[in-house]
C-alpha cells in the first residue's frame, strides 16, 4: 500500500496552516528527487509570503516528527490558480 502523505501532513500540520487561511491541497514524495511537495491553497491569492510563513510553519513539525527519515528536499508552493 501506497503511503498516504497528504493526510498524514494534514494530522500534522492542518489546523496550523487553518488557522494561517491556509490549507494543504496536496502532498507527495518524489524517491527519486527525495523532494517532499506540499502545495498550499488559500481563498485570498498566496503571496511569496504566505508561502514562506507556510514553510515555517511545517518544516519544524515534519523534521521534529521524522516524517521523511532520509535527507529529503522540503519544496512548498501555492496552487495555481485555474487547476
Amino acid at each position: 500500500m501506497e503511503r498516504d502523505y497528504k493526510s498524514e501532513l494534514i494530522k500534522l500540520v492542518g489546523d496550523k496552516l487553518k488557522d494561517q487561511g491556509m490549507w494543504i491541497d496536496d502532498c507527495f514524495y518524489e524517491k527519486r528527487s527525495k523532494n517532499l511537495n506540499v502545495v498550499i491553497d488559500s481563498d485570498e491569492a498566496l503571496t511569496i509570503d504566505k508561502i514562506v510563513e507556510a514553510t515555517k510553519i511545517v518544516d519544524p513539525i515534519i523534521d521534529k516528527a521524522n516524517f521523511i527519515e532520509e535527507k529529503y528536499i522540503l519544496d512548498v508552493y501555492g496552487k495555481s490558480k485555474g487547476e
